[in-house]
């Protein structure tokens, strides 16, 4: 056993968790600072290593996951980047595919790309789909664009050749003669970052490596120094988006991988409790100061995906934002956190994100210049959380400037009074997330009637009892620590890499020797990437994505340990059909099965997370304190009993309405709700009762 810390920083809070030798934990949170995030972390280490009595050069390992790549990416502060690019493919991250976002939307506007036309280059070079070469690589006029590139004084390049997924010399050669002239300059080569076919996918991951590079490296390279001036000798790892751990260099070389890292550590946790209590299919529930995120786990793993989109423009729909191709914990993300301001739009109607207030100037309530009304406002507003029962110490809630925000921009708009505003703001907002659920639980086929939930980030356990209302779940878990689970994921989470590379094949030509070789240089890969963290017992786990001929996009299929043979046909083609019948219903007789591409995960072997044996309600708890809050079921504030959960034992049990007060979040229960406490500190939520009106309304 080890002394660990985890940091995660978010768009509104910095949340630091320092995990003792025996196991225990203790956490903090403190305001993101945005223009230097690293000062927040080492805020927050330094609280928690005084109050722990730790020095830092006895921690053993720094975990930290970060937003800065992903804010880079939607706010376009990354670096002077420039796109080298096949002769003729210049435009392909600017006319992308056929795909609308809105298709009857005749005035469509598409996102713009990240790198203007004038900032793109091309060579004349030319590989065909099997990586033969079709037009030897123009060495005078790759040296005449490396010219362009340094009279620009460009701090960034993004290369992406036609189909160097299968062969990169050219991109290899052409990298080569850029660092020959500028050896300062970051480069970033797409069969490296992301070895896949489909060009317009591949050239915007590359490009986004390549913008965000420089910033990450410094920032990364930034932090480790402070944290070696504080004493600390320990090594600092990155959550990637995939949720596994990586080194400072590789997270410096392939930052992209560092877009969804912190939500990641949330997907990973919730996993974890999903473990202890043998529930087998959850919801994870994640709601910070910017955002929610929820998430599908099913036999105790998350779902992941090999692409997903950044910074959409249009209500988030699908296709409106710029899509990304590596490996990643598949969830559904939305502008609806505490910070998220709340609108009247023309028709109005209230809207809720996606733009938050952050940490600065932060919500009005918490009186540090915000006066924009938020879903934290309305929560302020109708009782759920007040200035004596907030957990953050250095934030006093002021009530009065939560109420004029609200007024001012919604109430006074639609001619209600602050409580209705507040109401409205609330609802929409839980409708919100509770659509995004079941819209990202259709569009994995998922059916959510049998789900547990799992609720964490400081917002979730505000609202996770109406969602679970709203979709008719019967059971809710909201652990230990729920306020900063993300960061408590990243101390869960395995030394990991996910190898892919596109390589085409048609199973009625299958080389298996061809195969075995390509399998083998995958895992390498991301063994080599997984050593330089652990020397620990590895598993390894492969996957395929394969279709029928003719079909434009493929679904993955496991794949057995072991090196295929001349059999292996037989066996792909058997594992493909029923993989295809779970997706959609009925296989395909008579078309011919392709693989499209291959990977590989290589992951550190953890131990299997304590089994937990849940308990049921036995000893009610005594009521002290209580405060009015609204109940969004009956429509009217109730008198509602104010616990503090550090007091609560194994077996104790709360019943609604009430809340359930902690350092870094609340819960609230409604009236017909029951919250019991098991071994482990977990509230396990059940509805003791459904209301006649409005539980799922």
């Amino acid at each position: 056993m080890s002394i660990r810390i985890g940091a995660d920083v978010g768009g509104t809070f910095t949340d630091v968790v320092l995990e003792r030798a025996d196991g225990s934990f203790a956490s903090t949170k403190v305001l993101t600072t945005h223009e230097g995030p690293e000062q927040g972390i080492l805020a927050g280490i330094e609280q928690l290593a005084a109050e722990c009595r730790v020095a830092l050069a006895d921690v053993d390992q720094i975990i930290h996951g970060t937003t800065l790549a992903t804010n880079a990416l939607i706010e376009r502060r990354g670096a002077h980047t420039a796109l080298v690019t096949t002769e003729g493919f210049r435009d392909v991250i600017e006319t992308r595919t056929e795909g609308r976002f809105e298709q009857y939307d005749l005035n469509i506007v598409l996102p713009t790309p990240l790198i203007e036309r004038r900032h793109r280059y091309t060579v004349a070079e030319r590989l065909n789909a099997r990586g033969e070469v079709l037009l030897d690589f123009d060495e005078a006029g790759a040296a005449a664009v490396i010219d362009r590139i340094e009279a620009e004084g460009y701090e960034a390049v993004a290369v992406g050749f036609m189909h160097s997924y299968r062969n990169p010399m050219h991109e290899q050669r052409f990298r080569s003669m850029l660092l020959d002239r500028l050896p300062d300059i970051a480069v970033s080569i797409s069969s490296e970052v992301s070895p896949q076919m489909r060009e317009f996918e591949r050239f915007n991951t590359v490009c986004a490596n390549a913008y965000v590079q420089p910033l990450m490296a410094t920032y990364l390279h930034r932090l480790a120094d402070e944290l070696r001036a504080r004493g600390a000798t320990c090594p600092l790892y990155l959550i990637h988006s995939g949720g596994g751990l990586v080194s400072v260099e590789t997270a410096a070389a392939f930052p992209v991988r560092l877009v969804e890292s912190g939500p990641a550590g949330g997907a990973i946790f919730a996993a974890d409790l999903a473990a202890r209590y043998g529930r087998d299919r959850v919801l994870s529930y994640d709601m910070g100061g910017t955002t929610a995120k929820i998430a599908l786990i099913e036999d105790y793993t998350p779902q992941t995906a090999k692409t997903f989109e950044v910074a959409r423009t249009t209500r988030f729909k699908k296709g409106s934002g710029m899509p990304i191709s590596i490996p990643v914990i598949e969830m559904i993300e939305i502008g609806a956190g505490g910070g998220s301001i709340a609108s009247v739009d023309t028709l109005g109607q209230i809207r809720i994100g996606p733009h938050s207030a952050g940490s600065e100037p932060g919500p009005a309530a918490y009186d540090l210049g915000g006066d924009a009304p938020t879903v934290t406002d309305a929560n302020v507003q109708l009782g759920r959380l007040h200035p004596d029962t907030f957990g953050a110490t250095s934030i006093r809630l002021s009530p009065e400037r939560a109420g004029d925000a609200i007024d001012a921009a919604v109430g006074s708009k639609l001619g209600m009074d602050t409580d209705t505003a507040a109401i409205g703001i609330a609802e929409v907002v839980d409708e919100n997330m509770t659509n995004a659920a079941r819209v990202h639980a259709v569009e994995n086929g998922k059916d959510l009637a049998g789900f547990s939930m799992i609720a964490f980030g400081g917002g979730a356990p505000l609202h996770a009892t109406r969602l679970m209302d709203k979709l008719g779940l019967e059971e809710l878990f909201v652990p230990p620590g729920a306020g900063v689970g993300s960061a408590i994921g990243f101390l869960r989470a395995p030394f990991a890499y996910e190898a892919i590379r596109s390589h085409y094949a048609r199973l009625d030509a299958f080389d298996p020797a061809v195969v075995n070789q390509v399998l083998g240089e995958l895992r390498d890969e991301a063994e080599t990437f997984v050593r330089q963290g652990t020397d620990a017992d590895l598993v390894v786990e492969r996957q395929v994505s394969m279709r029928y001929k003719g079909q434009g996009w493929e679904i993955p299929v496991r794949l057995a340990d072991g090196d295929f043979d001349d059999f292996a046909a037989e066996g792909l083609a058997a594992a493909f059909t029923k993989a295809y019948e779970e997706f959609f219903g009925r296989s395909i007789d008579d078309l011919p099965i392709e693989t499209v591409s291959w990977a590989v995960r290589v992951a550190s072997v953890l131990d299997l997370p304590e089994p937990v044996e849940a308990v049921d309600a036995r000893d009610p708890v005594t009521v002290e304190t209580k405060r009015p809050i609204f109940d969004p079921v009956i429509s009217e504030r109730v008198e509602s009993a104010v616990i503090e959960r550090d007091g609560l034992g194994s077996g104790a049990t709360v019943a609604g309405p009430a809340v359930i007060i902690e350092a870094q979040t609340t819960t609230v229960l409604g009236t017909h709700h029951q919250a019991v406490v098991q071994p482990d500190g977990s509230l396990r939520i059940t509805r003791t009762a459904v209301a006649e009106k409005g539980a799922s309304s």
